[in-house]
């Protein structure tokens, strides 16, 4: 063979060997990026309690009541403080403690429930509620008034006390949701799962109205549950178990949009736990389908739909657990 020939034939293998990689490239699928495919949205205004103007000065505006005169400076009442713009709940009075300042004091936050920001100037750092971003005042270490070393020294107007242990609350939709409040109603740690419709345009809509399938609405359960018991994650990992996250049109023998897999955040951090799981999902082979969406108005469904197989004495059809993490 001359160079001439073995010149020709190196040059047809590199055409080919190029040509080669080039489809192969172009036959790998395309994965949009996490922070593409979803997008975060701060808690809608109508999950936001009307302030008058006082508490507006303080919780929009960042201003702070005068010292003493707050009505929970020297509460000692056992109980849960929560946040009064949209009700989350911040601290245990486990936490509280007097520092003798002039307004509640606690050396800890409930877990997730508070965020803090540098002031502007550098000097202090300001605490606001991890969920709607209202302003309960700053946060201080080094003083040694705990072992943990921590003041949150909190305006009493940005707070709401009720008796009892926290009670913090998620939303989830995957299907029927018959078989999802059956299911998460046996977690420890929750109080209460509760069948409802969220998610759509019309206001209080019925059980005939959602089967319409032009409300919008899906079929939802909202979790309450007790934060110190069971997390967030633990709640939000349960559901992607007892649910088949990967079908598109429904979930099971129910298709429609009613029954679609979504997880509706009321907060950043339950956001960025949705799309932590769902990624760890994908990372597994798994196809998911589920949406996040920011919460909504919650409709308490029909008292025919609650506590549908408790009161049938059957199990659910179409829900079941199967370990995914």
């Amino acid at each position: 063979m001359n160079r001439y020939h073995l010149s020709w034939i190196i040059i047809l293998l590199l055409l080919f060997t190029s040509c080669a990689k080039q489809e192969s490239v172009a036959q790998q699928p395309y994965e949009e990026p996490m922070s593409e495919r979803f997008e975060f949205f701060p808690l809608d205004m109508q999950l936001r309690t009307t302030l008058t103007p006082q508490e507006e000065e303080v919780i929009i505006h960042k201003g702070t009541e005068w010292a003493f005169r707050g009505a929970y400076t020297d509460l000692e009442e056992e109980g849960t403080y929560y946040c009064k713009w949209c009700g989350s709940p911040l601290y245990s009075s486990d936490s509280k403690f007097h520092s003798g300042c002039g307004w509640p004091s606690f050396d800890e936050e409930l877990p997730f429930a508070v965020t803090r920001h540098p002031d502007p100037d550098g000097s202090r750092t300001e605490i606001v509620c991890a969920t709607c971003e209202g302003h309960l005042g700053h946060v201080f270490l080094g003083e040694r008034f705990t072992e943990k070393d921590t003041r949150h020294c909190v305006n009493s107007i940005s707070l709401v006390f009720r008796s009892g242990p926290p009670v913090a609350q998620a939303i989830f939709a995957g299907g029927c949701f018959w078989g999802v409040e059956h299911l998460f109603a046996q977690k420890d740690g929750v109080y209460s799962a509760v069948s409802g419709y969220t998610g759509g345009t019309t206001e209080n809509p019925s059980y005939q109205d959602v089967l319409t399938h032009s409300t919008g609405h899906l079929e939802a359960v909202r979790v309450l549950y007790n934060p110190l018991v069971i997390s967030y994650e633990e709640l939000a990992k349960y559901f992607f178990e007892i649910h088949d996250p990967t079908q598109a049109n429904g979930q099971g023998p129910d298709i429609g949009n009613q029954y679609l897999s979504a997880v509706f955040y009321r907060s950043r951090h339950e956001f960025e736990v949705a799309v932590r799981l769902i990624g760890l999902l994908e990372a597994k082979g798994l196809g998911i389908a589920t949406t996040l969406r920011p919460a909504s108005t919650f409709y308490v469904a029909e008292e025919y739909h609650q506590d549908y197989y408790e009161r049938k004495g059957t199990l659910p059809y179409c829900h079941a657990y199967t370990k995914r993490f």
